[in-house]
């Protein structure tokens, strides 16, 4: 009863002796309150200096002080004690421990010169694990080596050496130690069963749990459950319910057992069971409503948090405004930034030194997109920790300010953690410029060696390294990695897929005896698309058919089958894994569309448009792109103006989209939309002059991409803006202009080369491409695209033995491109058919593509969608009637076929002029003027060069119907004029 204690000493009229002030100095210790505090710091003032010479008055003395938490004072105390014995030293040290001081513990530890009782063992064994450093560890070990036998038995010595040994990562030597206690308490047990828990071992917790045959504690309650939630895999559910169904009566009381039975529950997704549990407990206190809010955000239901948050009437302590941070940061809506503001607002003056709170202040404002404040909050904490620096380093990497990340490192006089490595070796990777790479290499060469050993650090230096191309340097730490993880794997993986090595990626896969996660699923899907070849395909198939159960609701991973099954060209089954799944999202939306774009359906992209619309699944900026894509494909106005009236402004204004814009106007022909949208851009980067010199060039508009090219700022231009030009030089005939701006690259690529070739070959000028060949091939290997150039431009000139001999070089320089190989065998046929060797023609063709084992595509025009002498249209009569029509008024206008564009043996009843006349292209002008006969504008799109005749004939079609016919081919885009030209002058 130590308040009656001081009670009456306040009656005591005279001078207290010794023995009543050591009384008196026991009752304050035990109360420790305010009046405790101020009567024994009182009557240590006054003491008499002959009572300090009283060494059990001064122990008691320096006993009350530690419980006052004034650990200064009591310091100052210690050495006035002359006879000290074992437990003045254990008293002081316990006081060190339990205000994280255990260094200084450790201090007093080493000047003792008396034999230690096992309170001092415990003590000392606390502190080394408290510290856990190296020299916590040489002690600690050192003391338990040389422990007397008399405590080998003592299981309260015996347990805090445990926990001491786990806390070293120990473990070998912590279960030796477990196992030679012969009668084990429920405390030994908890001891050992949370330092598993601790070790992220919490499947040995639950195998020593099985193996107790005494009555649990409170703690072992909450220890269990613990490994449980850390499992949360069928097992722990099994343990965590039905211990929880078991728990006897006097722990449905005891918060500290609940909220882990809450937090345990959260993490097996059972919010239900939380929630009663929660509502069950009389006196919540501050950690209860910490766990579950929680569990709340955990399971991605953080604006409950909030409303329970709002319910609270207590007050916060720094977990509870740590989780609130984290919550507001998670939310990041309206609502969270009210209360995360408000709260930062309010946050009493004793946290605002807190580092962990203002940690997560950082981290939430950040989240909130309010650098400037969090940059403010960091400026103000006084000692910055690692950690602090870690949480602004990441929140600069999530913000795309990578180099204010470096900056932040080069001020650091801290040393790294694990985290703060990982952080800033991802900024280097981010930037990837000469200052990243130089302070990347750098702080890889001097990383201490007890983190080559850690697996986030050294996948973060992966792929670092590999986004620095330097993949050797990546292999070899890879292969330093003793324990490789999957994520080690994975990271190897998408680091060859991003240097375009996917072979290397599938030999690493066949490797991997470990169980993929759904991040290395997507890479393995990714480096398949990639590749489309017979390996991949069987890998791709065989994998997707053997994934299990659990990632088939895994969009992420579904949405790259789905990619891979399209990069197949495997429609059926890439449409059976979309309509699998149950929660489509935008991205899975996305990769089907994606695909149907890749495999020439772009028309089903707006069947799936429509479908998420009713889904109430609305387009983001990256389905708009696609859709765009898929306008771009079809190359119709009429489609391309009805999306573009759905996409709203503020897309439509965003430059990847204007962009796109530029393309598809440019190859739907409508070069005034493209030029508006171009115009629209202040900001004009390389890509969109490129774009628009592109479209200059896809509609025949040679001096106009020349125009702007000259008036694009030289530091934008690049390989591909030097290439559009070039490109739009040759599909224009401007010889000249193309040498001139060759000419002044200054480094020329196998590309511009190709380019150059084409714009001569295109104006016959055989023996000048094959000299720029020639020149070319003198310090690089031969390119096939050159060639192939070459040989079309001899198709049209129907020069046989030029494009024999090019056919023939391309076999023996390319003989693995079987595809490149097919089109050179479809233009030499092509060739014998023009001089009327059909025969010939026949056979080559058939040997040739036989011998490569390839397919032929076949031709196809839509406006609606015909192919050659296609007679499927329901209005087919009407169609080839009006065919008819136009070949008779072109014939008495003067059109004569021309029969070297025949390019097979002509059948029974078939003529030069029939078979011409049934090309595809021709077929959609006609059903053009069967929809509309006095239609001034007709558009078609080809997805093969369109032929001579075909080109000839358009041009009279367009004079004599006074109509303007754009057809756009797989080259570029023929616009042919009521006047009878057609924008290419003829150079297609």
């Amino acid at each position: 009863m130590p308040e009656k204690v001081l009670d009456l000493f306040d009656e005591i009229t005279i001078e207290p002796d010794k023995y009543t002030v050591t009384v008196l100095f026991n009752a304050c210790a035990k109360l420790a309150n305010d009046r405790a505090m101020k009567i024994g710091k009182k009557l240590l003032e006054k003491m008499p200096r002959n009572f300090r010479n009283e060494d059990v008055l001064l122990i008691s003395a320096m006993h009350m002080l530690i419980r006052f938490g004034d650990i200064q004072n009591a310091e100052n105390l210690f050495p006035s004690i002359k006879n000290k014995s074992i437990i003045t030293y254990a008293t002081m040290m316990k006081a060190y421990v339990q205000n994280q001081m255990s260094e200084k513990a450790l201090d007093l530890f080493e000047q003792i010169e008396l034999n230690l009782n096992n309170a001092a063992y415990n003590i000392v064994f606390n502190a080394c694990a408290e510290l856990a450093n190296d020299r916590a560890m040489k002690i600690g070990k050192k003391l338990l080596d040389e422990m007397p036998e008399n405590l080998r038995n003592d299981n309260f010595v015996l347990t805090s050496a445990i926990h001491m040994l786990m806390k070293f990562g120990d473990i070998q030597s912590a279960q030796k130690l477990f196992q030679s206690i012969q009668k084990k308490d429920i405390v030994t047990y908890g001891a050992i069963m949370k330092g598993y828990v601790r070790n992220q071992m919490p499947e040995k917790a639950l195998d020593l749990f099985e193996q107790i045959e005494l009555d649990l504690n409170n703690v072992v309650y909450t220890i269990v459950f613990a490994a449980c939630a850390e499992l949360a895999n069928d097992r722990a559910m099994k343990i965590g319910k039905k211990l929880l169904n078991k728990i006897p009566k006097n722990f449905r009381n005891d918060n500290v057992v609940l909220t882990s039975a809450i937090h345990m529950l959260m993490k097996f997704g059972d919010i239900q069971n939380a929630e009663i549990i929660f509502q069950s407990i009389k006196n919540k206190n501050i950690i209860t409503y910490g766990a579950m809010m929680k569990g709340y955000v955990e399971n991605k239901m953080a604006e409950k948090a909030l409303d329970l948050f709002e319910q609270m009437e207590l007050n916060l302590n720094n977990v509870a405004y740590n989780i609130l941070f984290n919550t507001c940061a998670e939310v990041a809506n309206d609502r969270a930034m009210k209360i995360g503001k408000k709260l930062l607002d309010e946050m009493p003056e004793n946290l605002r030194n807190d580092n962990v709170v203002l940690n997560s202040v950082i981290h939430m404002l950040i989240k909130f997109g309010d650098i400037q404040n969090a940059e403010n909050v960091f400026q103000s904490i006084k000692k910055k920790d690692i950690i602090t620096y870690g949480t602004m380093m990441k929140g600069y990497i999530e913000n795309q300010m990578s180099e204010k990340v470096l900056d932040l490192f080069e001020q650091i006089e801290l040393n790294l953690n694990n985290f703060a490595y990982t952080f800033v070796f991802n900024a280097c990777t981010e930037l990837a410029n000469d200052r990243a790479m130089k302070i990347g290499r750098k702080l890889l060469d001097e990383m201490p060696e007890k983190l080559r050993n850690d697996n986030v650090v050294l996948n973060s230096v992966i792929h670092m390294l590999i986004k620095f191309d330097d993949i050797q340097n990546a292999e070899n730490v890879f292969q330093s990695i003793k324990k490789k993880d999957i994520i080690t794997y994975g990271t190897m993986m998408k680091g060859y897929i991003e240097n375009q090595m996917p072979e290397k990626a599938l030999d690493l896969f066949e490797q991997i005896e470990l169980n993929l996660n759904n991040f290395a699923y997507t890479i393995v899907f990714n480096a398949c698309a990639e590749l489309a070849n017979d390996r991949a395909m069987k890998i791709g198939r065989k994998l997707l058919d053997e994934m299990p159960e659990n990632l088939r609701n895994d969009n992420v991973v579904l949405n790259s089958a789905i990619h891979m099954l399209m990069k197949f060209g495997d429609i059926q089954n890439a449409e059976n894994v979309f309509q699998s799944i149950k929660k489509k999202d935008t991205s899975t939306y996305g990769a089907l569309m994606n695909g149907y774009n890749m495999n020439g359906l772009s028309r089903k992209c707006f069947k799936i448009l429509e479908e998420m619309l009713e889904e109430n699944i609305f387009p983001d900026e990256i389905i708009w792109n696609i859709l765009i894509g898929a306008c771009s494909k079809i190359r119709l106005l009429r489609r391309c103006q009805y999306i573009i009236n759905q996409i709203p402004l503020e897309i439509q204004n965003k430059k990847p989209i204007q962009i796109s814009l530029i393309h598809m106007w440019g190859k739907c022909a409508s070069i005034e939309k493209a030029q508006n949208v171009f115009q629209s851009i202040v900001d004009r980067d390389t890509m969109t002059y490129t774009v628009m010199i592109n479209a200059f060039g896809l509609n025949g508009m040679g001096s106009e991409a020349i125009e702007l090219y000259r008036k694009m700022p030289n530091n934008l231009r690049n390989e591909i803006s030097h290439i559009c030009v070039l490109n739009a030089c040759s599909h224009s005939g401007l010889l000249q202009e193309a040498w001139s701006i060759f000419n002044d690259i200054p480094l020329k690529t196998e590309k511009m080369y190709t380019t150059m070739v084409d714009c001569l070959s295109r104006l016959f000028l055989f023996d000048e491409a094959q000299n720029l060949i020639n020149e070319y091939e003198k310090t690089n290997k031969p390119s096939l695209v050159m060639y192939v150039s070459l040989l079309s431009g001899t198709r049209n000139n129907r020069n046989r033995n030029l494009s024999e001999n090019i056919y023939n070089r391309m076999k023996c320089l390319f003989p693995n491109e079987k595809q490149d190989l097919t089109s050179g065998a479809i233009l030499i046929s092509n060739i014998y058919s023009s001089v009327g060797e059909h025969e010939l023609a026949k056979t080559f063709r058939y040997n040739q593509i036989k011998e490569l084992g390839t397919n032929v595509k076949l031709g196809l025009t839509w406006t609606e969608e015909f192919t050659a002498h296609d007679r499927s249209h329901p209005k087919s009569s009407k169609i080839f009637s009006e065919l008819q029509r136009l070949t008779s008024e072109a014939i008495a206008y003067g059109y004569e076929c021309d029969p070297s564009w025949v390019t097979r043996q002509l059948k029974e009843g078939e003529t030069n002029l029939s078979v011409l006349c049934g090309h595809s292209e021709r077929i959609a002008i006609a059903y053009n003027f069967v929809e509309e006969p006095d239609t001034k504008f007709i558009q078609v799109t080809k997805n093969l060069r369109i032929c001579g005749d075909c080109h000839q004939m358009t041009k009279i079609i367009a004079k004599i119907r006074q109509c303007h016919i754009i057809v756009g081919d797989a080259n570029r885009i023929h616009h042919f004029n009521p006047n009878g030209q057609c924008s290419c002058q003829d150079h297609f």
